[in-house]
Order: structure tokens, then sequence, then C-alpha cells
């Protein structure tokens, strides 16, 4: 999924006012000035510095979802909006000194994925088009103290109704399906060797491999507690996948390693846990961005 990251700004936003010259004009002519003078004022009062936004609140930003941010326009959720907040945390250990864009984006990078988890686990039932966006501290807000990351699900198209958090919601099965599932891909993701060929990284592709078979094996651990006939037959399936991404991690050279690696990927091909989400009462639709990565 791509991740995004429009940063914050220090400075506050002024107030707004509207005046709207109403004199010789008709009466449809008023009543359509009334009526955008008062979406106008219900706009400009829901105007809500980012840097005091909290968990699941429902917003629209003021011009594109990237680049500086000073305010936000904070809506209930049942009414369209283009994004959530889903999660948030603070920095921590990275000294006075601003540490550049780049590493407060691999920060968020890390660790937003994680938060947002906590507030919607399913990310197959988030709306089409939702992305993992991020508000960060600037330069200039990092020298005052500010330390704090947003994360949000933001439409990168149109906007969506509705609270995307689920984690209140679910069985405790299917908090479990999900904890172990997500960790597998996020295994697979986060250790991602930026090498191209395993050749060139046979350490890093070994050090990934070995971290998805650690995920593997919590899920299916995960697994056995949970009734139902699709959830076992997953559960056999990524049992054995785990043993291919085992062979990967000990593979003596790059030849033993694609071996080993080709069944390993194909075993947890998200298609595969179609039938056991659907037994549990899950999304079973697969993220498109997740589907073209195994239908190549």
């Amino acid at each position: 999924m791509t991740v995004r990251a429009p940063h914050r700004s220090l400075r506050g936003i002024p107030a707004v006012a509207a005046l709207l010259a109403i004199g010789a004009v008709g009466c449809s002519g008023v009543s359509d000035a009334v009526d955008s003078a008062k979406d106008t004022a219900k706009k400009a009062a829901r105007q809500q510095s980012v840097y005091s936004l909290d968990i699941g609140d429902c917003y629209n930003p003021n011009g594109k979802a990237e680049g500086t941010a000073y305010a936000v326009e904070v809506v209930p959720c049942d009414e369209a909006h283009v994004g959530q907040v889903v999660g948030e945390f603070a920095i921590e250990g990275k000294g006075q000194k601003y540490p550049g864009d780049d590493e407060i984006t691999a920060v968020a990078d890390t660790r937003c994925p994680v938060e947002a988890q906590k507030f919607a686990p399913d990310t197959w039932a988030l709306p089409k088009g939702a992305a993992l966006f991020y508000y960060t501290p600037t330069q200039e807000s990092w020298a005052t103290g500010d330390r704090a990351v947003s994360c949000t699900y933001t439409a990168e198209k149109g906007k969506f109704s509705g609270s995307l958090e689920t984690a209140k919601s679910l069985k405790p099965e299917q908090l479990t399906f999900l904890k172990g599932s997500n960790a597998v891909y996020e295994a697979l993701w986060a250790n991602q060797p930026e090498k191209d060929t395993v050749e060139d990284d046979l350490a890093g592709y070994k050090a990934q491999a070995k971290a998805v078979e650690a995920a593997l094996n919590a899920h299916v651990e995960g697994l056995a507690g949970i009734e139902g006939a699709e959830v076992g037959k997953l559960r056999s399936t990524l049992q054995k996948a785990a043993g291919d991404w085992k062979k990967a991690a000990g593979a003596a050279d790059a030849d033993a390693f694609y071996v080993a690696y080709d069944p390993a990927f194909t075993g947890i091909d998200p298609n595969k846990s179609v039938a056991a989400r659907k037994e549990l009462g899950l999304a079973t639709t697969v993220p498109a961005d997740e589907a073209e990565v195994w239908a190549g």
C-alpha cells in the first residue's frame, strides 16, 4: 500500500469571515447566497489545528492531501469525508536536532501500519482507494518540541462515509486471525531487501525469509484455537508455507533460495485465505494492490 506524508505547519489559521452583499438580487439569488454563506460559516467553524487531531476524527483537508497542512475541517463521520485519523504516536530517541525528512518518514512508514491496524484490523474491509497517509512534524515544529505523528486513512479519490473503526466490533477469533495474518505480510514487506536480486543480497533475503517464517509459525499457532473446516485447511497450507520459508532462510546459495522461495511465496497468496475469511465473517475481496502482486 502507498504511504504519503503531508507535513504539519507551525503556523496557525486566521479567523475566517465571509461577507456577502445581497442587495439588488431576487429571492432565488438571496436564498442561494444565504445557503452559500451558511456552508462557508459551517466549514469555518469546523476548522481545527492538525496538532489537536484525535484518533477517530474524520476530516477534509483544506486543499490537497499532500503537502504542508495548517488545519483541516473536522466533520461528523457519517458525513462524506476524505480522511480519518486511525492512530498516533510520538517519535522518541531522536534528540533535539531535527533528524531530517527521510528519517521521520522511515519511522512513520514503520509505525503507522501498526497503529492503523489497532483501529481497523481488517485492511480488506477498507473503502476502495483508501491509502495510509500521515501528518509529521516539520523542521520548524520539531524545534518547539513537536514529536507527534498522526496516522490517517485517506481517500486518494473522492470521499467515503462512516467510521473505519472495526476493532471494537470484531469477535476474538476474528481478531486472532487478523493479528496473525497482518503480521505475516508486515514481516514480508517490512523486511524487503533494497537489492532487486537475491544474488546481490542473499543475506538480506534470507533474513526476510526468517522473519516471514517466524510470523507464519505464530499465525499457525493462533489458528489452532479457531474452529472451522476452512480455517483448518488454511492452517495446513500455511504450515507447509512456513516450512518452505524455513528452507529459504537456510539456503546455502542463491539457487537453493530460489527453489525454496517459489512455493514459499505462492503459499501465502492472499487468495488462499478467502474461504477461511468467509467462514469467519470477514471481508473476502483481496485488495487490488495485493492481488496484483500475486497475479504476476
